[in-house]
């Protein structure tokens, strides 16, 4: 007998093969591609074989598809459109990403209302938990064969969400629960499986930490720790991984459905796993499953119609060409976003990210595509009381960000480069004026910093306004935490940045001069 389980995970609301850059690009992702391989796959099942299909989570947020089904929720029905794609493919089972509470519980719940499929989330509890979970794990028997599959979710969530999205809701440890899970549910099944919202911790050879050990990432642990199960299911990092940990085969499928995880367990007459493997595979090249598209193209053409929609005429360039030149000398783009930021919340202190390197900034005539291609999370914001010591010390987080190589030129340090890059995590500020000397060691590479011409005290407090997932000390910031929060902002950056270029009709690009780097 064999058991195949197929995984999705960190699709992201990229069902059709675009990032939408443009309104005809074309690329070898999405979901409606990946749904096209499940079915190959399921179509080809064996009298002696038993295909699962798991849905990892991080699905309903992310794309400006997710965006525009949020924004039109009142109008129209395509939010819960997003759980009739999913249902088509008839899963056997989903858990939640951490994505998934971006928008709040409300919203959640209205999009997962019309599942057919169980959501299991063994590690997630209180008073909201049963709207959006419907148990911990499942156990399924098939030609014979009990399989159990314990969900398990991140249990960082708290750390970067606003607590009135996720309702008193509680996340404990996933290595943890699933330790005492294994513990009560091992000796009722043949196969035991784990699908896990978080993703590794270690190097998956050597076992050597690869990242500070908070809680977000435990699948390494897992691997080593709980040998009972006999297979383990990830996502979150966006990473392409497929491999044999302590014989266990584990897969995380990369991100906007470019691939769909295969782990194949073969069992031996007593139904105990003899050899298994572990594969990802490409969707490129499958065709858009026919019945998927049916459901949404309506959804994918207004959307594109809503990205085209004009927003603002610039005078001067807000291209970014040169995405590690705009991070060490700022740029213009950076400090619009940053402005918005200040204005919106009346501080005169702003810190934002230059995502990823596919932001591109604004050209003469910006649309919302351009606005949701470049502001690609749905942020919203707060206002912090800090002092000029916890500035600093964001600024020496900023600082090592870079490195020198030998012929003087930058590059990214191996903080932010492995085992994946967080480009996310490295922030320019507008209302400071600093610099950086990179000849100096990390943690001690930030001069003075003067804010509105004086220069800023290490026991001075001042106001800053950042993203919120920033001011709960996301990626690392833990001078910026919830408890420092002043006041809080409800609507999003991308809507934010929109009505701001509309409240600006004359807008001039202009070069910041305020971060200096000494290399």
């Amino acid at each position: 007998m064999k058991i195949t389980i197929l995984s999705t995970s960190d699709v992201h609301g990229y069902f059709y093969p675009t990032d939408f850059s443009t309104i005809d690009d074309h690329h070898e992702f999405g979901f409606l591609k990946a749904a096209s391989l499940i079915r190959k796959v399921k179509a080809d099942e064996r009298p002696n074989e038993i295909v699962l299909y798991i849905e990892n989570g991080d699905i309903i947020e992310g794309s400006p598809m997710d965006s525009y089904a949020y924004n039109t929720r009142e109008t129209t029905d395509y939010s819960q459109k997003i759980i009739s794609l999913v249902n088509l493919l008839k899963p056997d089972a989903a858990v939640l990403g951490n994505h998934e509470f971006n928008y709040g519980l409300d919203y959640l719940g209205q999009v997962l209302k019309e599942r057919s499929f169980p959501i299991l989330g063994a590690n997630i509890s209180g008073e909201s938990s049963s709207r959006i979970v419907d148990a911990p794990y499942k156990i399924i028997e098939e030609k014979g064969v009990k399989i159990g599959i314990v969900g398990l979710t991140t249990q960082f969530i708290p750390h970067w969400e606003d607590p009135t999205n996720i309702g008193g809701l509680h996340f404990a440890s996933v290595l943890d629960t699933l330790k005492e899970t294994v513990t009560q549910l091992r000796s009722q099944v043949d196969v035991l499986l784990a699908a896990y919202h978080g993703g590794f911790e270690a190097d998956l050879i050597t076992g050597q930490p690869t990242e500070k050990q908070t809680g977000e990432n435990e699948g390494s642990a897992i691997l080593r720790e709980i040998p009972e199960i006999d297979a383990l299911v990830t996502g979150h990092q966006h990473r392409r991984e497929a491999a044999i940990v302590n014989g266990i085969p584990v897969t995380q499928p990369g991100y906007r459905g470019s691939d769909v995880g295969k782990i194949v367990l073969e069992l031996d007459e007593k139904k105990h796993v003899k050899r298994s493997t572990a594969q990802l595979i490409p969707v490129s090249g499958q065709q858009l499953a026919q019945d998927l598209q049916q459901v949404s193209e309506q959804w994918y053409d207004d959307t594109q119609k809503w990205l085209d929609q004009p927003v603002a005429t610039i005078t001067g360039d807000m291209r970014i060409t040169d995405h590690m030149k705009a991070r060490a000398q700022g740029h213009a783009y950076l400090d619009l976003v940053n402005h918005v930021q200040m204005e919106a919340t009346g501080t005169e202190i702003s810190g934002t990210a230059l995502f990823n390197d596919d932001v591109r900034g604004f050209g003469k005539n910006v649309t919302v595509r351009n606005v949701m291609n470049s502001y690609v999370y749905p942020n919203t914001l707060v206002v912090e009381k800090v002092t000029g010591a916890d500035l600093r010390a964001a600024l020496e987080r900023c600082a090592s960000f870079f490195e020198l190589r030998e012929d003087g030129s930058l590059q990214i340090s191996a903080e932010f480069s492995t085992p994946k890059v967080e480009l996310y995590n490295y922030d320019y500020y507008t209302g400071l004026d600093y610099t950086f000397d990179l000849h100096k060691p990390v943690g001690q590479r930030v001069g003075k910093i003067f804010h509105a011409g004086a220069e800023l005290l290490d026991e001075q407090e001042v106001e800053v306004v950042l993203n919120q997932y920033r001011g709960v000390g996301g990626g690392d910031y833990p001078m910026f935490s919830a408890d420092k929060i002043v006041r809080e902002y409800a609507d999003d950056m991308p809507k934010l940045i929109i009505q701001y270029l509309q409240d600006h009709p004359k807008i001039t690009a202009a070069q910041p001069h305020n971060i200096h780097l000494l290399r």
